[in-house]
């Protein structure tokens, strides 16, 4: 990967990470909704999951790194589980796709600190 590469892949990981983040932790808030604010919170989580998951694919588009994909999947995953109403569940491919972005944003720094970028 060369710098600019680096740079590109580096951002876009880092805003990956955040919005999955937020992802996890809205799912964990999620379990603690009343009865009555479950369909509405579902489906405001949806559509979240769903923003995050275009985001993902995205990131893959510009930079063709695959982790990317991987944090992409997850999401689809994390989006079958929620419509089946398995919220731990759900949470764990969250976690899963803030590894996979959390190894796009290492490899990208390697290259930006071998370059002296850092």
């Amino acid at each position: 990967m060369d710098p600019k590469s680096a740079v590109k892949t580096y951002q876009f990981a880092e805003r990956a990470k955040s919005e999955l983040i937020i992802a996890a932790q809205l799912t964990t808030a999620f379990a603690g909704f009343p009865e009555g604010e479950r369909a509405g919170g579902k489906r405001m989580l949806l559509l979240l999951f769903d923003a995050v998951r275009s985001e993902t694919e995205f990131a893959i588009k510009i930079t063709g790194d695959q982790e990317f994909r991987r944090a992409s999947d997850r999401m689809s995953e994390a989006i079958s589980l929620i419509e089946s109403d398995n919220y731990g569940a759900a949470s764990l491919k969250v976690s899963e796709g803030i590894s996979a972005a959390t190894t796009s944003a290492q490899a990208a720094w390697q290259v930006l600190s071998t370059h002296g970028l850092l």
